[in-house]
């Protein structure tokens, strides 16, 4: 008995369903992936610019 005969009618269903949710979750990484490389390459730009984060300050310091 094949998988798919296993799942009644509504197997098409099911396996549309499954692929779709997984098509949507890789694409989710890849956005994330992407948008961090990018986010990195902006900070590491205004960095080289001279901006500096609040978070590198020195700890009792205040600006």
């Amino acid at each position: 008995m094949s998988l798919l005969a296993s799942l009644g009618p509504y197997a098409s269903f099911i396996v549309t369903s499954y692929a779709l949710v997984a098509f949507v979750v890789a694409a989710l990484i890849v956005w994330i992936a992407l948008d961090f490389r990018r986010q990195t390459q902006t900070l590491r730009k205004l960095e080289a610019g001279g901006v500096t984060r609040r978070s590198a300050q020195l700890p009792g310091k205040s600006s």
